[in-house]
């Protein structure tokens, strides 16, 4: 068998599963998306109706807000975490990293026994002060549930980077007289830029287009993956649900390359 032959016999798993799962089901998602009524300005929706405009932007903040504070809470927690060995450091990561394991209906389950209407923090409060809070069903609900399944996809490749750090480039810092503080905004915190690109990145585009989650919380905000779904199942409007889809996949898209030219300009310092 030449070279040539091996080459195309090992590409030929790799041309079937795109053709299969990705080329074809995005040109029949195009079509549909272009055979309304509206033709191609369906595509344009997301911009131009009101309603669709303001879910887009609900979405895009929220997960913008949830990838921020997932970035600061992981950094925080990951340089702790691979920086200092103490007993059950092992199973606080294990419980860290456990979310991993859970679909987003359960994460929304979750958020409604913490503040939902029969919820922890609402009985608390009706003890304390007489009045109930809940807000399990609002957009900082549905925050708190993107945090949660977003802080262990970001907290693994935190660590993963705090590991294959200089450690000498630290002590040098130090030695010449820099604070605590100076360290880690000099040298640390460069250093893992491109760890905080590319999981920002995730956590963004898994916040962008989680469904299981916004579907058990999001009673009171649109976002984008209810509105496809309510478009798609409710009002029958397959064009539309068919162009938003596409508008969801781009801007993810687009982040996640926008993501992968920053990062593979940036160098880590490692050892």
């Amino acid at each position: 068998m030449s070279h040539r032959n091996f080459i195309w016999i090992c590409l030929l798993p790799l041309v079937v599963v795109t053709a299969a799962f990705f080329l074809l089901p995005m040109a029949q998602l195009l079509a549909v998306g272009a055979g309304g009524s509206r033709g191609m300005s369906a595509y344009l929706a997301i911009i131009t109706e009101p309603r669709y405009r303001a879910t887009l932007i609900n979405t895009v903040v929220l997960a913008a807000a949830t990838t921020i504070a997932t970035l600061v809470i992981a950094t925080i927690a990951g340089l702790f975490l691979q920086r200092h060995r103490f007993p059950g450091r092992a199973v606080l990561i294990a419980m860290l990293t456990f979310p991993l394991a859970f679909p987003g209906v359960v994460v929304g389950f979750l958020i409604i026994l913490l503040a939902g209407r029969q919820g922890l923090i609402g009985a608390i409060t009706a003890a304390v002060t007489g009045e109930k809070v809940v807000f399990a069903y609002s957009i900082f609900g549905l925050f708190l549930g993107y945090l949660y399944f977003s802080i262990p996809r970001v907290i693994l490749t935190v660590m993963a980077a705090v590991q294959k750090l200089d450690i000498g480039l630290e002590e040098a810092a130090r030695s010449l007289g820099a604070s605590p503080w100076a360290v880690q905004r000099d040298v640390v915190l460069p250093a893992l830029g491109p760890a905080f690109v590319a999981s920002g990145a995730i956590a963004f585009a898994t916040a962008m287009g989680a469904f299981g989650t916004a579907f058990t919380l999001a009673t009171n905000i649109d976002v984008l993956p209810m509105l496809i779904y309510t478009e798609f199942t409710l009002a029958a409007n397959f064009a539309i649900s068919a162009a938003l889809s596409i508008g969801l996949g781009v801007i993810a898209w687009a982040i996640l390359a926008l993501a992968r030219s920053m990062s593979g300009g940036a160098v880590a310092a490692a050892g």
